[in-house]
């Protein structure tokens, strides 16, 4: 019986029928209407690119043989990092400085290579 009241009510409630337009007036409606704007992503943020060497320079190179030695730990991300060399660079930096006897390795694992100064341990 309940339900016979809630329906009854429901028809009570209808909203009148709307007054018929023309066609010009619906056209009017539509152009009057703005389109919404797409919401704009946020693009993060960027991490600025470096722009490293990919050749030694003679001031480079002479650094690589002055400072490079006297570091406590050398890796190949140290010094791309404190030259602004690219990493391929800085592997053959490593193999010069090593040929010449300047470093020593202290762990050779695949993934990471460190070494360190030579004088820096006899000390």
């Amino acid at each position: 019986r309940g339900s016979l009241v809630h329906a009854r009510q429901r028809r009570r409630s209808k909203m009148p029928p709307k007054a018929p337009e023309s066609k010009a007036a619906k056209a009017a409606k539509a152009m009057a209407g703005g389109k919404k704007k797409s919401k704009k992503w946020s693009k993060g943020k960027m991490k600025e690119k470096a722009s490293n060497q990919v050749l030694f320079e003679q001031s480079t190179y002479d650094k690589l043989l002055a400072e490079v030695p006297k570091y406590k730990m050398i890796t190949i991300s140290i010094l791309c990092d404190r030259l602004r060399v690219t990493c391929s660079l800085a592997r053959k930096g490593i193999a010069i400085l090593l040929a010449k006897g300047l470093i020593k390795p202290l762990v050779l694992h695949s993934s990471q290579h460190i070494y360190t100064s030579v004088a820096e341990k006899e000390a």
